[in-house]
């Protein structure tokens, strides 16, 4: 394929990595190439040695074959890399969503619609800016911090492609409404495959959710380069001793796998701290 389209820094990472970009071109048939491209050529989502996995599934019973789409191989050689190269660990907690639902409760008899997501996109816009470590990325050769100025959070997205993380922008200068309208918004062209190239990627760090799906915990995987990730659970009543007895209160388990070069467990367990006193006392966020 002649005329490859690719970015001089794109096409030095090939050189640096022996790629053809014309084969790849090619074989991806486009002719636009980008870095993630490159990266997915020598990062392809599997091991080294995968010599054991060579195996003849039909030699069992009937098998079909089903193609990976290119998002799903970007994920994929991404998460490889993840796993690969950053030490994490996972903080396990819950917070006390009584406050959010009673607010949620008394402004939708407004016809006021807000998710509790958009709370957790506020308060997780707070605690970014109190604790600037979690707002960062080490550099690629592991030796300098870059402190990120700006507040902006991605949401991983489940489509029929694949996963996909829009981001929302400047999430510290919006109110929980607007913060609530313009998820759904996302949420939508994300699953309708109508997400702008420009609205991917630079986060501080995401937010994964299965609130709606269910589940009681989980280990997501760390989003590179960012240096932690949020996971959401779906939210129980559970009951809570206050000193004379237990009462009945809904609680979000919560989630924060980390990056160990950058972040230690003293510092992901103030982290959390204050996330859940957040949670637990709405008023303190500007809900407009």
């Amino acid at each position: 394929m002649k005329d490859v389209i690719a970015s001089p820094s794109v096409r030095r990472l090939a050189a640096e990595r022996g790629i053809d970009l014309a084969t790849l071109a090619t074989r991806l048939r486009r002719t636009t190439i980008a870095r993630e491209d490159v990266l997915g050529e020598t990062e392809s989502g599997m091991p080294a040695n995968t010599i054991y996995w060579d195996v003849d599934h039909s030699q069992w019973g009937p098998v079909r074959e089903e193609p990976l789409n290119r998002v799903a191989e970007v994920a994929a050689a991404n998460l490889v890399a993840a796993q690969q190269c950053i030490p994490a660990v996972t903080h396990h907690d819950s917070a006390d969503m009584t406050r959010i639902e009673t607010t949620r409760t008394r402004l939708k008899s407004q016809r006021v619609r807000i998710t509790a997501l958009a709370f957790h996109f506020a308060v997780l816009a707070r605690c970014l800016k109190e604790y600037p470590r979690f707002n960062a990325s080490l550099s690629q050769d592991g030796k300098k911090l870059i402190l990120k100025e700006y507040v902006h959070i991605g949401m991983a997205v489940d489509t029929p492609q694949g996963l996909v993380v829009p981001v929302i922008r400047d999430v510290n200068l919006k109110r929980v409404p607007e913060i609530s309208a313009e998820i759904a918004e996302l949420a939508e062209r994300a699953r309708a495959r109508r997400i702008r190239p420009e609205e991917l990627g630079g986060a501080s760090m995401t937010i994964s959710s299965l609130g709606g799906i269910g589940g009681e915990s989980f280990s997501p995987v760390v989003n590179p380069p960012e240096v932690a990730i949020l996971g959401i659970s779906a939210m129980e009543v559970r009951p809570v001793w206050d000193g004379q007895d237990f009462n009945p209160v809904p609680k979000v388990p919560l989630d924060l796998s980390y990056d160990h070069r950058v972040i230690n467990g003293a510092d992901a367990a103030r982290f959390m701290k204050t996330y859940c006193e957040l949670i637990k006392d709405p008023d303190k966020l500007l809900i407009g």
